[in-house]
C-alpha cells in the first residue's frame, strides 16, 4: 500500500537547500519575547525608524482619491520609470531608456526576477561574504550555485581583485556586489571599483548586478559610484539595483527598480508577469514624487544616522573581546566577538560561537543582533543603530556589561 500523500510529501527539493531569512527569524524572536514582558531592544531589524515623509504619504492618499487602484503594466508605470530614469541620470550619469527599466514589488523582487530570468543548473554566481542574508538562498532556488569570497575584517571587508579573478570560472554568470554593504556598512571607492571593473573584462561572460539600496547612506564625505558609472564598458552587463525602502523609510510600500540591458529587462518582466504581475499602483505614484519630489531631509537623515553610528562604536569598543570598525555606509555595524569565544557566561554556558554569542546576549540582557554565521562570517555580528539614540546608548551598555561578565 503506498503511503499517503501529505503536504510535506509534495514540497520541492530545492527548500531543503535554503532556511528562513535568519534577520526576521531574531526580529520575530524579539517582539514575542517583548510581547511576553520582557525589556527587549531590537537592533535586528534593517529599515530606518523615521517615518516616511509627509509629501511622499500625502501622494499615496491624493492617488487613492484619483482612482489610482487599479492594475498598472506588470513591471511599471511609465511615469515611475521615467522617474527612475531621471534618478539614474542625476544621481549616477547613467542613461536608460524605459524599455531598460523595471519596476518590482521591493529590491529582493528584483534581484529574485534577474537570477530567475539567467540562472541554470550549475551556473555560478560570486557573492563576497559577508553578504545579505538572501543572495545565495535566492541563487540556490534557481538551482544554481553561490561561491563566496571571503572579505575579512583586516581588508574592510571589502573584496579585492585578486580574489575575484580566482572566483571566477568558465560555470561563472553573476557576480552580486553591494555598496554600502549590509551587513557591514562597507563601501567602495571609486578606485576599487575600478579595480574589480579591470577583472570583469577579461571575463565578458560576467555580469554584475549592483546592489546600490544604501546609496544615499554615506558618511564622512565619502564619494557613492555604482559600477557602470565607473567603468562604462560595462554598462551592457551590469544590472543596476535600487530602490526607495532605505533613502526614504519606505520599507513596508514595497517598490524596488533597476536599469540594465533591454532584453534582460524584458526577460525580468516575463518573470514578474506570471508570478506577481505589477507592484502596488499606489506605492508606484508615492514612488514618482519620492524620486521627483524634495531631496534635503536626507542631509539630515544622514547626519542622525553618522551621530548614532559614532556612539555606538565608541560604546562597544570599550567592550571586553569586541573590537568594532567604523563603517562608511548603511545603517549597521559589524563587530568582531572573537574574544568573547571560548569564555563562559555566569550560568557557565560556553561562548562557542556568534550564533551563541547572540543567543546568550538575548537571554541575559534582552539585546536582539544578527549573528554573523548568517552573513556568511565570523565571529561576528550585526547592530543597526536604525533605533533612536537613547535606545542605542542604553543596548550598547548591556552588550558592554554581558562582555564583562564573561569568564
Amino acid at each position: 500500500m503506498s503511503a499517503a500523500v501529505t503536504a510535506k510529501s509534495i514540497l520541492a527539493h530545492r527548500l531543503s537547500q535554503i532556511k528562513p531569512s535568519p534577520t526576521m527569524a531574531i526580529t520575530a524572536l524579539a517582539a514575542e519575547m517583548k510581547a511576553a514582558g520582557r525589556d527587549v531592544i531590537g537592533l535586528s531589524a534593517g529599515e530606518p525608524d523615521f517615518d516616511t515623509p509627509d509629501h511622499i504619504k500625502a501622494e499615496a492618499i491624493a492617488a487613492i482619491n484619483r482612482g489610482e487602484t487599479k492594475y498598472t503594466a506588470a513591471d511599471g508605470t511609465p511615469l515611475l520609470k521615467k522617474a527612475v530614469a531621471a534618478k539614474f541620470a542625476r544621481e549616477n550619469g547613467l542613461t536608460y531608456a524605459p524599455n531598460q527599466i523595471t519596476i518590482a514589488a521591493g529590491g529582493k523582487h528584483v534581484i529574485y526576477n534577474a537570477m530567475a530570468a539567467t540562472l541554470n543548473q550549475g551556473d555560478e554566481v560570486i557573492i563576497p561574504a559577508p553578504y545579505w542574508v538572501s543572495y545565495p538562498d535566492i541563487v540556490l532556488l534557481m538551482d544554481a550555485t553561490p561561491v563566496f569570497v571571503r572579505c575579512a575584517q583586516n581588508q574592510g571587508f571589502k573584496m579585492r581583485p585578486e580574489e575575484l579573478e580566482a572566483a571566477i570560472t568558465p560555470k561563472t554568470k553573476w557576480l552580486i556586489l553591494n555598496s554600502p554593504s549590509n551587513p557591514t556598512g562597507a563601501a567602495y571607492t571609486k578606485a576599487e571599483l575600478k579595480a574589480l571593473a579591470d577583472v570583469l573584462l577579461r571575463h565578458p561572460q560576467v555580469f554584475v548586478l549592483s546592489d546600490d539600496i544604501y546609496e544615499h547612506l554615506v558618511y564622512d564625505g565619502f564619494e557613492f559610484a555604482t559600477i557602470a558609472q565607473v567603468e562604462p564598458k560595462l554598462y551592457d552587463r551590469t544590472l543596476t539595483m535600487n530602490g526607495v525602502s532605505k533613502a526614504y523609510s519606505m520599507t513596508g510600500w514595497r517598490i524596488g527598480y533597476a536599469g540594465g540591458p533591454a532584453d534582460l529587462i524584458k526577460a525580468m518582466g516575463t518573470i514578474q508577469s506570471q508570478s506577481t504581475s505589477n507592484p502596488s499602483s499606489i506605492s508606484q505614484a508615492a514612488s514618482v514624487v519620492a524620486l521627483n519630489g524634495p531631496q534635503e531631509f536626507l542631509k539630515d537623515w544622514r547626519e542622525s544616522f553618522k551621530e548614532r553610528r559614532d556612539v555606538v562604536v565608541q560604546i562597544l569598543n570599550q567592550a571586553k573581546g569586541l573590537q568594532c570598525p567604523t563603517p562608511e555606509g548603511a545603517f549597521y555595524v559589524y563587530p568582531s566577538c572573537a574574544g568573547a569565544i571560548g569564555k563562559k557566561t555566569l550560568g557557565g554556558k560556553v561562548i562557542e560561537s556568534d550564533t551563541v554569542f547572540a543567543t546568550e546576549l538575548l537571554a541575559a540582557e534582552g539585546i536582539a543582533v544578527v549573528q554573523g554565521e548568517a552573513f556568511g562570517l565570523s565571529p561576528h555580528f550585526r547592530i543597526s543603530y536604525a533605533a533612536s539614540m537613547e535606545s542605542l546608548k542604553d543596548a550598547c551598555g548591556r552588550i558592554v556589561r554581558f562582555c564583562e561578565s564573561l569568564k
